[in-house]
């Protein structure tokens, strides 16, 4: 049995103190990763899954250490920076079914690591659907299992070596529970009718391709919105972009690196010297001004840009409509759709209990009302199709929208 702090209030959550087998070696050499393997070929039924990062300190979102349980085999601790190379796992798992609390967030490290999972539950996504107002890992293990986590070392710099004992508690505990979970939640779904809604969504999760490169990342500088002309945003540019070299040279946080206010700051004050780039408050810190002859060379070829290189005061627009309230002027009948749209969200998101960024993606439901002529509900279950809704999302919402784009409109007060 898991071991528990007995010395809480009888009616407070039973807090987990280390799992109920102990907290294992890390797996950080090819022969335990082997007997792994065979161990978990030999188990049985789905896999717990999780994986620490170390954002904030390393460049990037890689995996440093994945954990892993499975009845019959326990759990694993794998050192993934010692063995960056997983694959051999996914014989020994086959088709079960992987268990993670918000998917979303370590799927990305585990393909890297070279893991594919056949299938996945997702115990916050299924919190999600079910209306639970808490989703975090935390909330929903106390309210479903009547356990507490501690959750004081999930911003830790998981690329420490030797990682500390209460650590790899920590993260022992996170996968030790999943599976309990994982039964009670499906459970939950089941009653409300919603499974086969949670299935899908777990499938989309699992199969989301990777996210576009941005447009101009340089843009999303904390407080670059402040900057109003396009010299200053050269100056922006050319301090991320070298900032973003060195971070990824040094493998250390951008953020680390050289602090967004700094860049910022540079930008407003234009300095024509070293010196009086130095005299900048936000670059007096004992770092900043240490690395400040490192930085300045990017400042001054900002400076020296031809005005035809500079770059636009705005980024490149995207491809959907714009801001809802521009639609009134631009296509007020879109508006009147809009609005329409989101009294039926509303009704369907009290009925169903479901967040009504879960029901339909927002952006989705803004592109179908600017871009509705007609057509009916075909139009629109093609349409939310194309732009990725689920089946149990269009069956639910394209009839409603249908109804309601395509009924009479009242006559006005004046006719």
């Amino acid at each position: 049995m898991t071991e528990i702090d007995e010395g809480v209030a009888a009616d407070a959550p039973t807090l987990l103190r280390e799992p109920a087998d102990g907290v294992p070696e890390v797996i950080d050499t090819p022969e335990a990763l082997a007997d792994m393997v065979e161990a978990f070929a030999a188990g049985h039924g789905p896999i717990a899954a999780d994986a620490e990062r170390a954002s904030g300190f390393r460049y990037g979102q890689r995996t440093y250490l994945a954990q892993f349980k499975r009845a019959g085999a326990g759990i694993a601790l794998v050192d993934a920076d010692r063995l960056p190379d997983l694959s051999a796992l996914n014989d020994a798992f086959g088709d079960a079914e992987w268990v993670f609390h918000a998917a979303s967030q370590d799927l990305p490290g585990m393909y890297e690591l070279g893991l594919t999972p056949a299938s996945v539950f997702d115990t916050e996504l299924a919190a999600r659907l079910l209306g639970w107002p808490k989703v975090g890992l935390a909330a929903v293990v106390e309210r479903e299992l009547g356990y507490a986590l501690a959750k004081e070392h999930s911003a830790q710099d998981w690329s420490t070596r030797p990682l500390p004992h209460e650590w790899l508690t920590y993260a022992a505990l996170d996968v030790e529970v999943l599976l309990e979970l994982r039964d009670g939640l499906r459970g939950h779904l089941e009653e409300a009718g919603k499974l086969d809604w949670a299935l899908e969504e777990f499938e989309a999760v699992r199969t989301a391709p990777a996210p576009e490169p941005r447009v101009d990342p340089w843009r999303r500088t904390s407080g670059s919105h402040q900057i109003r002309d396009q010299r200053g945003l050269a100056i922006v540019r050319a301090l991320w972009e070298a900032r973003d070299a060195d971070a990824r040279r040094r493998d250390i946080a951008p953020g680390r690196v050289l602090r967004d206010a700094a860049i910022v700051a540079a930008a407003h004050a234009k300095p024509a010297s070293y010196e009086a780039l130095v005299s900048i408050r936000e670059w007096q810190s004992r770092g900043t001004k240490r690395r400040a002859r490192f930085w300045y060379p990017a400042i001054e070829a900002a400076l020296a840009l031809p005005d035809a290189e500079l770059p636009a005061k705005r980024g490149p627009r995207g491809d959907g409509p714009p801001q809802p309230r521009m639609w009134k002027e631009k296509r007020p009948e879109a508006a009147a759709r809009l609005a329409q749209a989101r009294e039926l969200v509303t009704t369907f998101v009290e009925k169903h209990a479901v967040p009504a960024e879960n029901l339909l993606q927002p952006d989705a439901l803004r592109r179908t009302c600017w871009e509705y002529r007609g057509g009916g509900e075909s139009w629109i279950r093609e349409f939310l199709e194309g732009r990725g809704a689920r089946s149990w999302q269009i069956a639910l919402l394209a009839p409603a929208l249908a109804e309601a784009f395509d009924a009479p409109s009242e006559p006005s007060a004046e006719s």
